[in-house]
């Protein structure tokens, strides 16, 4: 399963071995516990990575052959090229920018989003630390 969290600077990817249901069973319990009301839909998300990342042509092979409709790449512009998961997003309101969105693609997939990602983060710590 990959979790994307969502705040107001930005989001963070992970990739967890526990499923979609056992995650917002939990969140449900929780938000039961203390009082909170929650908002569980099924939604879409959409995120950029840049179009010249080597490994970017093997995921989008891989998305041409998922037929469930849970991943979309298209091209967003000469440098990126657009993610889109569909899957369920979680937050205490459901117009709430704010949250949690999970989704379940293949094992490959799912790594193959993972690693790229990660590639976009540390790129982005070079261009910090370069910056100080």
């Amino acid at each position: 399963m990959l979790k994307l969290t969502y705040t107001e600077t930005g989001f963070n990817l992970e990739r967890l071995a526990q499923s979609p249901e056992q995650l917002v069973a939990l969140r449900v319990v929780l938000a039961m516990r203390v009082g909170q009301s929650i908002c569980v839909e099924p939604s879409t998300a959409a995120f950029l990575l840049p179009a010249n990342l080597p490994a970017i042509s093997l995921l989008e092979t891989e998305a041409r052959k998922d037929d469930t409709g849970t991943i979309a790449l298209c091209v967003a512009d000469a440098e990126y090229v657009e993610v889109t998961l569909r899957g369920t997003w979680i937050s205490d309101q459901s117009e709430e920018a704010d949250g949690v969105f999970v989704t379940v693609l293949s094992d490959r997939v799912e790594f193959l989003v993972f690693k790229l990602w990660l590639e976009t983060q540390d790129a982005a710590s070079v261009v910090e630390e370069v910056g100080e």
